[in-house]
């Protein structure tokens, strides 16, 4: 969890000098609307023998029947909240229960204590205890009954942590502070060193002296500002001087001198929340062998028993470490990084000290030349190769001799999240953190051209939104994050239900925060929405399937000079300007282009992964698009172009340099593979951003979707041998203060074969039926129409008929109507729908035209009679029992239920009931829709005592067509709220300040009859 980057990644330049790379590498391994949810068929097939491993689709409708019926595998997950091991062994039981009936696939059992009010004992109930062993084992007794997989969290709350270490151990993170002392020039320093300018944490109990340095400001300015200003040439090792934490010394004549001591300690950092353990946890060094040794050590003695061992090799989950959120007031340090900096930079950091010393993550010092940059930047390279070599890759061992994956959050600190993303088995991002799209774009470029199948993705957090987030909300921002790579959401969260001090509903890992309400969601019964909770479940489950299916494809990638994901910049022009016409593009590193996928064949960029159609080079978006580049990067740029492959380079690329500290004839060598570069007949440079469609067009580069301008449609594309899958969503987050708009336009989509037909995928019902209204262009694209509500999602697979999807190809499709609707009917005829009467033609791919007929059609009624029988859920005799009162009101018009009197502060689940007549007319060539017009939060419709399948909870339209009869009808709507407008009332203190929400059918609702007439096609 990362709510906000450590460091300004705008500011300080922090990119790669990569001398470690290849050994790092090998140590790593080497149409008719398609609105979605209107269809009212529901697919009963045999579960999936298919797992999530990126599995291909097979001959004999194996992708329908895994897609009607997703394996656990690939469901949607919950973080566990636990309070440490204060849990009881039923509840555990019951509640696996819970989220497998649900429709989840599986847990991450996290110990987050930030809410209790009370003490929990850690010594008897503290994470790593025997209590915290046994519940565990029952939790992976218990989910492999359910066939649900259970990931474990690294160690308690987050960084990584154990007990039984202190600040001064070698394993703990360490961090190095400074003192100064101000020497006018020509006077005498004689006494103990300069205390550090921070103070340390008060169980750091001894501080190594690192080094001593005197070095000269500059003259003119003040040796007290900040940063200070320091003659870098000036700069003198004082260390052989030091006796005792003592220095003699005098200052030069000149000037004034600061006399800098740098300190190492440990930095004290514990996991988040009160404490775990007994006796404390402290963070580990992730950058050494002793920190990531005191974990597994930790592991292996105290929680993997033998049960255990055998449980989770049953359930195949996965280790979790959160993002990397190393905390100090100081300067991160680690020991040995000095001799390493040296070895792996070429040159001694011991000169360059002052300018990597941090106070409250600001640099103290700066050199008066141009090396501040770049010198920061070589440090946190070596701190991303001691990350990687240190802590990832032996994790990743360990879990693997486990039988578990390893899921990491691999960005925080200025390090290569991208890199580490294509080394880790499922990298992972978060909803409430990240910024933009662009940032999860960063990590999935790493897992693609890893070879990875998996982006997860911690999905639903907000600030301020507990017992107060909507489903509505969730699933809008969530589609977009699958547009941009993400395919496992990981949900935060499902709280145990009790814990000591908690009040109703029960206990949750984030609220009360700090005297408010805190973070959302804690999920799970204690929401009036669970019961409508299996049906988005579903959904995500087959979203989810389709999205870890074959490979992900991008159009364009994006090289960058620095592998950092969560800054929130974004590509140039592709995010701005390419996104909305279809263009779509990942993230590359520099070290991703070291990793054995990282090939030309045929024109392509990665041809077995993403398959890139061109590069894109600009300069460093971190540091004010500087023209740098490495020099064996720019050697491997030179190389593709060579082989043919398409490269854009933004701007005049004359002043180029490298990013780190050059050597002798660096800078010189580079400009000379710039210029060798740029006389590639397959690269193209433009001046500036704008002028990047000069050099799509001179590239003769088409993008795999095509659309005109829209600025909410994304989409993502993934293919396998058998199939391409498309994905469209409807932003109706991404643009500040946009509430969303309804979106209806051509796409082109590009094909491998002439012979493929579109399907479209309905994941909310698992149905896949052939798409009836397209048109198959000269040039073998299909184009076809997407009609989206606000968040609305819609899939499309192109497939021969036969192998991918059983059954013979479709005997016609229409390219157009005069009618509102064209689908097939079962027996393979032409069948319109419309809600006016008259006679429609219909023009076929064929030329052809055919024409059917609507007789009379009933006029739409307007539904405002309803009588609303509510459930107030108030708090009962315990913190997690709800008492359910039920309240009936008779309703003239529909309004929210603040405006009710009954139910101003309710909150709970609305059964709303009326009835409509149909008359002699009401045949079986008619049907129609309810139109439900605003709800608050999901609803559920039943149809003369007829539940209908689960439908589209972001397009509130729902076909009932199927369900209606001559005569009277009873149409029930359920309705399900959030807790919020009760606990305004019940726990003011928290919740009070919070405006009610609008609960309930709002409406306006109504019933719209739609004629239906059959031709011969």
């Amino acid at each position: 969890m990362r709510h906000a980057p450590g460091q300004d990644v705008g500011i300080e330049d922090h990119s790669l000098r990569r001398r470690a790379v290849l050994k790092m590498a090998a140590a790593a391994g080497a149409a008719t609307a398609l609105s979605a949810g209107t269809a009212a068929a529901s697919a009963a097939a045999e579960a999936s023998t298919t797992t999530a491993g990126g599995a291909q689709a097979k001959p004999g409708g194996a992708f329908a029947r895994s897609f009607a019926s997703p394996a656990a595998a690939v469901r949607p997950k919950f973080r566990w909240w636990w309070p440490d091991a204060l849990v009881d062994a039923d509840e555990i039981r019951r509640e696996i229960d819970q989220i497998a009936d649900a429709g989840f696939g599986g847990v991450e059992i996290a110990a987050v204590t930030h809410s209790v009010s009370e003490p929990i004992d850690p010594a008897r109930h503290g994470w790593g205890t025997p209590a915290w062993v046994g519940a565990v084992e029952t939790a992976l007794r218990q989910a492999k009954k359910r066939d649900i997989v259970v990931d474990l969290t690294i160690g308690p709350a987050w960084p990584a942590a154990v007990p039984g270490i202190t600040p001064d151990s070698s394993s703990a993170i360490k961090e190095l502070a400074h003192g100064v002392a101000v020497v006018p020039g020509g006077t005498d320093f004689a006494g103990p060193l300069p205390d550090p300018v921070t103070a340390p944490d008060s169980d750091a109990k001894t501080r190594t002296v690192r080094s001593v340095q005197a070095a000269r400001v500059v003259a003119g300015t003040s040796p007290t500002a900040f940063p200070t200003r320091l003659e870098k040439d000036s700069v003198v090792d004082l260390t052989p001087h030091v006796r005792d934490e003592r220095l003699e010394w005098t200052a030069p004549d000149d000037g004034a001198w600061l006399v800098i001591a740098c300190y190492e300690r440990g930095s004290g950092q514990r996991p988040e929340g009160p404490a775990h353990t007994a006796p404390l946890s402290y963070v580990v060094d992730h950058f050494s062998e002793a920190g990531t040794r005191a974990v597994i050590d930790f592991w292996e003695r105290r929680i993997l028993t033998p049960r255990m061992r055998g449980l989770l090799r049953d359930t195949g989950g996965a280790l979790f470490e959160d993002s990397l959120e190393i905390e100090t007031d100081a300067t991160l340090w680690t020991p040995g990084i000095m001799a390493e900096f040296e070895r792996r930079m070429g040159y001694s950091l011991a000169p360059c000290l002052p300018v990597l010393l941090q106070t409250r993550e600001k640099y103290a010092f700066a050199f008066d030349d141009a090396t501040n940059k770049a010198i920061r930047r070589d440090y946190m390279e070596v701190v991303t190769e001691l990350y990687v070599e240190n802590h990832l890759l032996p994790v990743r061992r360990w879990a693997h001799g486990l039988g578990l994956q390893l899921r990491v959050q691999p960005y925080g600190l200025q390090t290569d999240a991208m890199y580490k993303a294509a080394l880790l088995d499922q990298p992972e991002g978060e909803s409430l953190g990240f910024k933009n799209l662009d940032d999860f774009r960063c990590l999935a470029g790493g897992r693609d051209m890893g070879g990875k199948l998996v982006l997860s993705n911690e999905a639903g957090g907000t600030a301020g939104g507990a017992y107060a987030t909507t489903w509505d909300a969730t699933l809008k921002k969530l589609v977009t994050q699958y547009a941009a790579g993400v395919n496992q959401a990981v949900f935060h969260g499902f709280a145990y239900a009790e814990a000591p001090g908690a009040a109703w509903p029960g206990y949750a890992a984030f609220s009360p925060y700090k005297g408010g309400a805190g973070y959302g969601e804690a999920w799970g019964p204690r929401q009036p929405t669970w019961g409508h909770v299996p049906g988005i479940a579903g959904y995500l489950s087959r979203v989810q399937r389709v999205l870890q299916t074959g490979v992900n494809k991008a159009d364009i990638g994006v090289l960058w000079q620095k592998g950092y994901a969560g800054s929130g910049l974004g590509a140039s022009w592709f995010s701005g300007d390419g996104i909305p016409v279809g263009w779509t593009h990942l993230f590359l590193s520099p070290r991703l282009l070291s990793l054995p996928g990282a090939v030309v064949r045929g024109g392509r960029f990665a041809p077995d992964g993403p398959a890139f159609k061109a590069l894109l080079v600009d300069g460093d978006v971190m540091i004010g698009r500087e023209h740098t580049l490495q020099p064996d990067v720019a050697e491997k740029l030179v190389g593709y172009a060579k082989k043919g492959l398409p490269i854009i380079v933004v701007g005049d690329w004359k002043d180029g340099h490298v990013p780190g500290l050059p050597g002798s004839g660096d800078n010189e060598h580079l400009r000379e593979l710039i210029a060798e570069l740029l006389a590639q007949p397959s690269v193209f440079n433009v001046p500036d951003r704008p002028d990047v469609p000069r050099a799509i067009a001179a590239l003769g580069l088409r993008r795999d979707v095509e659309y005109a301008q829209s600025s909410m449609l994304l989409h993502n594309h993934r293919s396998d041998t058998e199939a391409d899958y498309y994905f469209f969503a409807n932003d109706a987050v991404s643009k500040k203060g946009s509430t969303g708009t309804p979106i209806s336009h051509d796409v082109t989509l590009t094909t491998r074969r002439p012979d493929v037909v579109p399907y479209v995928l309905d994941a909310w019902t698992g149905a896949i039926e052939p798409l009836a209204t397209y048109t198959r262009l000269d040039d073998g694209r299909i184009r076809l129409r997407v009609t989206l509500e606000p968040g609305a999602t819609t899939i499309i697979a192109t497939a021969r008929p036969g192998r991918w999807m059983p059954g013979p190809a479709p005997r016609w499709n229409a390219t157009s109507s005069q009618a509102s609707e064209v689908r097939r009917a079962k027996d393979g005829r032409l069948e319109i729908r419309d809600t006016r009467p008259g006679t429609y033609a219909t023009t076929l791919q064929s030329g052809a035209t055919v024409s059917a007929t609507i007789k009379e059609v009933a006029e739409p009624m307007a539904l405002t009679r309803w009588t609303l029988t509510a459930e107030d859920w108030t708090p009962g005799a315990t913190a997690s029992s709800t008492t359910r009162t039920r309240r009936t009101v008779e309703l003239d018009g529909l309004r929210p239920w603040p405006d009710i009197p009954e139910l101003a502060d309710a909150s709970g689940v609305g059964r709303y009931r009326t009835t409509v007549k149909l008359g002699a007319a009401w045949t079986g060539g008619h049907g129609a829709r309810l139109e439900l017009g605003e709800v608050f939060d999901t609803y559920r419709v039943t149809v003369n005592g007829r539940a209908l399948p689960p439908t589209d909870q972001l397009t509130p339209v729902v076909d009932v067509g199927p369900y209606l009869r001559r005569g009277t009808n009873t149409i029930e709507v359920e309705v399900a709220t959030s807790l919020l407008n009760r606990l305004r009332v019940s726990n003011a203190p928290v919740f009070g300040i919070s405006k009610r929400q609008n609960y309930g059918l709002v409406g306006p609702v109504r019933l719209v009859p739609y004629g239906r007439s059959v031709a011969k096609a």
